[in-house]
């Protein structure tokens, strides 16, 4: 995982945006990860799955030994498609659930899928977001706000709630949070916030569920080279991505699901209620 392309030239992409289509193609480490079996028979839900940092996790996963459910927009299909074939690959299950999470009712159906299809969960990865970007604040629209917490925060929320009975004893909670929670951009708005409030929600919940054997964590991500960013931002935002940070490039997939193995292996034991960047640099405090 050394060679990183260190520019990124403008484009971009319709909502929701697709893998297929990133200029330079980003890596989920399909054939730059090894595993060392750290997740060997462990049964794991993704959400936002479909490409991205959730694909990553999901390959990354397989080639550790887990089972994975990939959960993804009924729109993103083609992308989930391949992430199940990339699992499939590595001898491992996969299951694909399209569903758009926001509501209480659809967290509560995908939770009852994954006991059924993997038999119990070990480890729910809360991936799943949504952003678009505006340049004022006056150009947010009600509508934009809603769906950015709704899928956010109470998506998560909900997922947390329906599936903690099955993580008591050894389960772990991860959510990806971002390096918005800690420096905002003024046209992430509404997702900054979201992303504050989770950093809040993982640490309390650690509080509530570590005396039940759970473990809460979360991921913040700096600028990862993912659909999200041509689909939701301006091409000449996208023009140099990443360029800001300290490392001087944006980060790929692969590089953040190297967290989430961390933090869902039996090496992270004593881990919870954190925080991990992986930010390239940009400080997360």
């Amino acid at each position: 995982m050394t060679d990183r392309p260190e520019q990124v030239p403008a484009q971009q992409q319709q909502w929701p945006g697709s893998d297929a289509d990133l200029t330079p193609p980003a890596d989920h480490g399909a054939s730059s990860w090894t595993g060392r079996d750290r997740l060997t028979r462990k049964r794991a839900v993704v959400t936002g799955g479909d490409s991205g940092i959730g694909r990553a996790v999901a390959v990354t996963f397989a080639k550790e030994g887990a089972d994975v459910l990939v959960a993804h927009l009924p729109e993103e299909e083609a992308d989930a498609r391949v992430t199940a074939e990339l699992v499939r690959a590595e001898g491992r299950r996969a299951v694909l659930h399209p569903a758009d999470l926001r509501t209480a009712d659809a967290a509560r159906e995908l939770a009852a899928r994954a006991v059924d299809e993997l038999g119990g969960v070990d480890v729910l990865v809360c991936n799943a977001a949504f952003q678009m970007t505006h340049q004022a604040l006056a150009e947010f629209p009600p509508e934009q706000l809603e769906r950015t917490f709704a899928t956010n925060v109470l998506g998560t929320f909900w997922l947390i709630q329906a599936l903690a009975p099955q993580l008591e004893d050894g389960g772990s909670v991860l959510v990806t949070t971002s390096v918005q929670a800690y420096s905002p951009s003024d046209h992430l708005l509404d997702y900054a916030a979201t992303k504050a409030a989770l950093n809040n929600l993982v640490v309390n919940l650690a509080q509530e569920l570590g005396p039940k054997g759970v473990r809460v964590n979360a991921v913040a991500p700096g600028p990862i080279w993912t659909p999200l960013i041509p689909a939701t931002m301006e091409p000449e935002k996208v023009d140099g991505f990443g360029s800001d940070t300290p490392l001087g490039r944006p980060g790929q997939p692969v590089e953040v699901a190297a967290a989430f193995v961390f933090l869902a292996s039996d090496e992270a034991s004593y881990v919870s209620g954190s925080v991990l960047g992986v930010t390239g640099g940009k400080p997360v405090f």
